[in-house]
């Protein structure tokens, strides 16, 4: 096969290019930016374009398929010659699909959680030696290439986004894979600027679950009243399984799930990993492991890259940085570090960077979000706000909308970074939580100057 990426540098298209390059196909590709760590990647595979920018000359009749990436545009010059030349044109969810259609799909959708619990299921089949391919939305340690894609392999287990396929195909990604197994971990309103309303969001959930295969699983969080109502319109033929946060206790800081009378030590904490991991052992039982593999494995589980990652720990406080940016993740994240170490402070640092939260009539949605943090400090850029052709927001609308007294609003992150050195870090935890990154810091670097 001989495939052409439109937008080869994306996070995901670059992932799946390099994964057909494994596979034994023919890859090329183009894109007008690339940046780290896509960049260095590419050139590992020898798949990096040999120039910056889109040439229509690359796209031949003999191309066997095209995979068109979100960051291209409509008229970009390769896709109309493809479009001209009556290519096979595929989104990126299109072609997993394709490559995977012969397969056992497993589907992780949700608004937050779908990349921990596909990287818990990962994890497990892994240790216990079940061939897999997969395809997840965050770098995992161990792990190479954060798509694969073989001959052999009876199963597939994917991240389900709802985030748009492509330029020209509108629909949610999670719509395109027809899972046999399917889970939904939470809905949370997200992307506003496609999903305009809350029941539109939640719209694309009950579509993804119409969409499981004829005799079909869905397996949903109970504890999300979203989840359960779409979840509970399943189709007859289709097996609904539910369920809760896993039983545990915590002892000095250690997380212990409970099984019986058997207690397994945990690396990961928090009411909303807990969650993860029930959903993610309901899939592993359905794939054929027993609950001991599924619990010897999931010991050794350290979390998906950005998702309560440790940053640096001493013996009065740690510091973690998480992906969180919505409402929902704001206030798991911080109950789960608060409830983990509850004899110490924290201080709670999140980053207003995505269009959804950076958008007046999304704000509200904010209401209480960091309210389990000591002291809770809120970062973002009006430049940034600018750069999205957004109406501008002043501190005091930011500090409302959170509606809690811990609240601090800075609009630099150098006087942020500039606070948090000045503080007593004695038994006292540090957060930051962002899917940017406070403007250039290096978590790293913040954790060693300051401790």
């Amino acid at each position: 096969m001989k495939v052409h990426f439109i937008a080869i540098g994306g996070s995901a298209m670059h992932n799946l290019a390099i994964a057909l390059h494994l596979k034994g196909e023919e890859v090329t590709g183009s894109d007008d930016e690339i940046f780290e760590p896509s960049k260095g990647r590419l050139e590992k595979y020898g798949l990096l374009p040999r120039s910056i920018g889109w040439d229509e000359a690359r796209i031949t009749s003999d191309l066997d398929a095209i995979i068109l990436g979100m960051h291209a545009r409509a008229d970009n010059p390769e896709l109309l010659k493809a479009q001209a030349l009556g290519l096979q044109i595929f989104s990126y969810p299109e072609y997993i699909y394709e490559q995977t259609k012969d397969k056992i799909r497993v589907v992780i959708g949700g608004s937050h959680g779908k990349t921990s619990i596909t990287s818990m299921i990962l994890h497990v089949l892994n240790l216990n030696k079940i061939e897999h391919d997969y395809m997840v939305g965050a770098q995992l340690e161990g792990f190479e290439c954060m798509v694969k894609l073989t001959k052999s392999s009876k199963i597939a287990v994917l991240e389900g986004d709802e985030y748009l396929s492509s330029p020209i195909d509108r629909r949610p990604k999670f719509h395109l894979y027809r899972p046999n197994i399917a889970l939904i971990s939470g809905i949370a309103w997200d992307h506003i600027n496609v999903f305009p309303t809350f029941e539109n969001y939640v719209e694309q959930f009950q579509i993804f679950v119409d969409k499981i295969e004829p005799n079909g699983t869905i397996i949903y969080c109970e504890n999300d009243k979203n989840v359960a109502q779409v979840s509970k319109k399943a189709r007859k033929d289709v097996q609904q399984i539910p369920y809760e946060t896993h039983p545990h206790k915590i002892i000095d800081g250690v997380t212990f799930i409970l099984d019986g009378h058997k207690e397994y030590a945990l690396e990961i904490f928090g009411n909303h990993n807990l969650q993860n991991l029930s959903g993610a052992l309901h899939i592993c039982m359905e794939l054929g492991l027993t609950k001991e593999d599924f619990y010897e494995a999931i010991m050794s589980f350290k979390g998906a890259s950005k998702r309560l990652e440790l940053v640096k720990r001493t013996a009065s406080s740690v510091m973690y940085k998480d992906f969180a940016h919505s409402p929902s993740k704001l206030k798991a994240t911080t109950q789960a570090l608060k409830e983990q170490f509850p004899e110490r402070r924290l201080i709670a640092c999140m980053e207003l960077h995505t269009f959804s939260s950076l958008n007046k009539t999304f704000l509200e949605q904010y209401e209480n979000a960091m309210e389990n943090a000591d002291i809770a400090y809120i970062y973002y850029s009006p430049e940034t706000i600018a750069h999205k052709k957004l109406n501008p927001i002043a501190p005091e609308e930011i500090k409302k909308a959170f509606a809690s007294d811990n609240v601090v609003v800075f609009q630099e992150s150098d006087l942020l970074i500039k606070t948090l050195k000045k503080e007593n870090w004695h038994q006292t935890n540090l957060l930051m939580m962002s899917s940017g990154n406070f403007n250039g810091v290096d978590f790293n670097q913040l954790a060693e100057e300051i401790w």
